[in-house]
């Protein structure tokens, strides 16, 4: 799971990203708004962590930005901020939760595997399609008992396939998330498919539209 923090505490910033990275997410570390919303177009990060007072863009206005423009990246708001106006603003903006300083990281962490869990739509730990299994918190496949290795962009079409699950994913947005700010073409894309169907992933084309995965 990558993670976009934006912090300018220094301390506080780099105690997060080594905690973070401990339990095995990826994270950019950036200071202030306007680096942070660089980052978001070159990247596809799985998650926000946004501190509200940082310099340049603070993080309600970069959010709104964000949201304003297509982006619907999950995103917390961590901040010391605690006056009813300030939780509203940040939910009114699009914030998916809000954590106030000082905060317990295992509280943090249980809210980022909740948020993930949202993503595929489930509340449980693990998606089974046919003898496959998706660890939601590792972001790991799984057939019977054995772990699948994946590339890069095999594993972020398992990701997507995965929060759709029962629903047809469009090529076009396949391409959108997988591309990260750059081109993929259908016949790359087409490769791809191709080599996780390889390995036995009931994958379903849908002529003209996209692929799905199906429980049933």
């Amino acid at each position: 799971m990558k993670i976009l923090l934006l912090e300018d505490d220094e301390v506080l910033a780099e105690t997060l990203v080594d905690l973070l990275e401990g339990e095995g997410f990826d994270v950019e570390l950036v200071k202030d708004g306007e680096e942070a919303l660089e980052r978001t177009f070159g990247t596809k990060f799985d998650l926000f962590l946004l501190d509200v007072n940082v310099p340049l863009v603070d993080g309600f206005e970069l959010l709104e930005g964000l949201r304003a423009s297509g982006d619907t990246t999950p995103a917390i708001f961590i901040t010391a901020l605690s006056d009813v106006a300030s939780l509203s603003k940040g939910f009114d903006v699009g914030a998916d939760d809000y954590i106030k300083k000082p905060f317990d990281f295992e509280e943090l962490v249980v809210r980022i595997n909740a948020l993930l869990k949202k993503r595929y739509h489930t509340y449980a730990s693990e998606i089974r399609v046919g003898e496959f299994r998706f660890n939601i918190e590792k972001e790991e496949l799984y057939r019977g008992e054995s772990f699948v290795p994946l590339p890069p962009y095999e594993k972020e079409i398992v990701k997507l396939l995965f929060q759709n699950v029962d629903k047809t994913l469009t090529k076009e947005r396949l391409l959108e998330d997988l591309g990260g700010g750059n081109e993929m073409s259908e016949g790359a894309l087409r490769v791809h498919i191709v080599k996780l169907r390889k390995i036995g992933l009931p994958i379903t084309t849908i002529k003209g539209i996209g692929y799905r995965v199906a429980t049933k």
